[in-house]
């Protein structure tokens, strides 16, 4: 079969491959994108962000309603019909992957359904449902994505033990669910069980969930997470697993204890490993990690000068909006700039309830580092805003550059959470001080309000909270 030629050749459309490839179009090049699954978006648009996010706001509308039988309002139990939510939900994700379809369409992406495999530096084959298909390119980026892992000792075979992609199925509402990991897919799918009805037990190994954020910040989301779990066992150990009928048997080490448990799903929720395996890329030089990520440099530039590679697959932080930047940087260099990965600001959401998000350095990254700090805090308790709606188990807090007042870093725990921090995140990017937001009038009564009277909290004059003044030098 002949070579189909292309300038840039564009493996896995997920939100990075999809992004570089409509980007390298928008300028003008000849783009081929390949993806091995029927619907583009990849694992974020199809078995991850966006179903997670759909379920999580079916399942919240529950809880809602079960507490708001204190405002005067109550409402009969809710009856589940699971087949309605898989289908409202795939329907979401239909939208979603025939916007992309369309899209590539207009700018002139050629898709094709296969896998890809290198079979050299400027080749690569897809193999498609009617045979092979070559393609020839001057420049490709791998955008291939990762998967959740599943350790040997937990892969039974058996359905009852999920990964993420099977937990999104909601097959059924089990009575007993055990999550192994208390990450932010651990908790989100988690929030997402308990709101349906299951007995949420929770096991990380670490003495804290969601390890990545400060403390003070998942606080909010432990205490909330402990009135819809059964329980939570932080420096917990599963040993083993089995089936037993239609049950799980799990053994666990957990308070010096050894412990033997049946429940009815098992949720595996102990990280993502690359999809780096047959693709080929030992025909390359492109150079892996020893965990299996594909070695960039700053420009998303792998070991072999034509291929590039972004998202998941290049390592990192694994989030969508950090594959679309880096999509951006490696067009842009294919297209002859010299744009580099640098001092950029990557805001992290946890859509748990309440939501966490912060940019910049954490307190116990600036800690670890070194950097010089001060922290403001302005409490929800005040906000008139998260008042009127019950969710005053909130806080947003920064830090601060002492000598300069630049912002240094951002969190905000609280309803709605991964709004408000793109604001930071801008603030951030633009080099603003606290004083710059402490001067930025924001509309009240809203929750965008916490960021700027936490700055003023910094100055020692923040209307709804009392602080003291910082000393005049």
């Amino acid at each position: 079969m002949d070579s189909i030629k292309t300038e840039i050749v564009v493996v896995g459309a997920g939100p990075g491959g999809y992004a570089a490839a409509f980007y390298a179009a928008d300028l003008g090049k000849k783009v081929i994108l390949i993806e091995r699954e029927k619907r583009l978006g990849g694992v974020c648009l199809n078995r991850g962000c966006i179903p997670s996010k759909a379920l999580l706001y079916a399942t919240h509308q529950i809880v809602n309603a079960r507490e708001s039988a204190h405002r005067g309002i109550t409402f009969a139990e809710p009856v589940m019909d699971l087949s309605k939510l898989r289908t409202w939900k795939e329907a979401i994700i239909d939208k979603l992957a025939g916007g992309v379809a369309s899209l590539a369409k207009m700018r002139g992406v050629q898709v094709i359904q296969g896998r890809g495999y290198f079979e050299g530096s400027n080749k690569l084959r897809v193999e498609t449902e009617n045979g092979q298909q070559f393609v020839q390119f001057e420049k490709a980026i791998i955008a291939v994505g990762s998967l959740a892992a599943m350790p040997k000792a937990f892969d039974l075979g058996n359905p009852r033990v999920m990964t993420s992609t099977g937990a999104l199925e909601i097959e059924d509402i089990p009575e007993s669910l055990l999550v192994v990991g208390g990450g932010y897919i651990g908790m989100e799918l988690g929030t997402v069980y308990a709101g349906l009805g299951s007995k949420i037990t929770l096991v990380e190994a670490l003495d804290s969930i969601l390890a990545g954020a400060d403390a003070d910040l998942a606080r909010p989301v432990v205490a909330t997470a402990k009135k819809l779990f059964k329980e939570i066992r932080l420096k917990a150990r599963v040993t083993k697993m089995s089936t037993v009928g239609k049950q799980i048997k799990v053994e666990s080490e957990y308070n010096g204890e050894k412990l033997s448990e049946l429940y009815d799903r098992v949720l595996v929720a102990v990280g993502r490993v690359p999809n780096s395996a047959d693709l080929g890329l030992e025909n390359t030089k492109v150079e892996l990690d020893e965990k299996g990520f594909v070695k960039v440099n700053h420009h998303q530039q792998t070991d072999d000068p034509g291929i590039y590679a972004i998202g998941d697959i290049a390592g990192g932080i694994l989030l969508a909006h950090k594959a679309h930047k880096e999509a951006r940087i490696a067009v842009e260099n294919i297209n002859g700039e010299d744009v580099v990965f640098e001092n950029i600001i990557i805001p992290a959401v946890v859509f748990t309830d309440p939501e966490i998000a912060w940019c910049g350095l954490t307190e116990a990254e600036a800690k670890e580092k070194g950097v010089k700090y001060e922290v403001a805090k302005f409490p929800w308790s005040a906000s008139g805003r998260a008042l009127s709606f019950d969710r005053t188990d909130g806080v947003t807090k920064m830090l601060i550059d002492p000598d300069t007042n630049r912002l240094i870093g951002v969190g905000i725990c609280g309803s709605g959470a991964g709004e408000l921090i793109a604001e930071a995140t801008l603030a951030m990017e633009m080099g603003a001080t606290a004083e710059d937001i402490a001067l930025t009038v924001h509309p009240h009564p809203t929750l965008s309000e916490t960021v700027m009277e936490c700055a003023e909290v910094f100055f020692g004059h923040a209307t709804h909270t009392f602080t003291k003044k910082k000393p005049v030098e």
